[in-house]
């Protein structure tokens, strides 16, 4: 009857030099990855947001636009807000799990293993020598 947490607790960690981690060429692949996917998404994303806010505030005339009954345009691109946010989540998630996570599931297993440690912590070496 024991607890695994804190049988957990008292296995000693390897040091990593998270530094080292950081200029690795697979970390910097992992952040460049990520970075090349979100800021293009997110720039969209608050342009799409800014011109439904601009539309609502300066083109009441437009906005009130009547479609079907007294469905009229605001509401329409507001539920298209919402359902670009799903979207755009369900596309991270896919992109993610296909192009982040098997880069970061092997960082993660070369930092748990210890295999990189030294490997890390002597890039950081090599480089603190230039």
């Amino acid at each position: 009857m024991g607890n695994d947490a804190l049988s957990a607790e008292t296995e000693t960690a390897p040091v990593v030099d998270y530094r080292a981690v950081q200029q690795s060429e697979e970390f910097q692949r992992l952040r460049s990855k990520h970075r090349r996917f979100v800021f293009p998404v997110l720039g969209a994303c608050l342009l799409w947001y800014l011109a439904y806010v601009l539309l609502a505030g300066y083109a009441h005339d437009f906005m009130s636009t009547p479609v079907f009954g007294s469905i009229n345009i605001a509401i329409l691109l507001g539920l298209a807000q919402v359902v670009t946010t799903f979207a755009v989540t369900m596309w991270y998630v896919s992109y993610a799990n296909r192009e982040l996570d098997p880069i970061a599931a092997n960082l993660r297993d070369e930092i748990e293993s210890g295999t990189s440690v030294a490997a890390f912590s002597g890039a950081a070496r090599s480089e603190g020598d230039r």
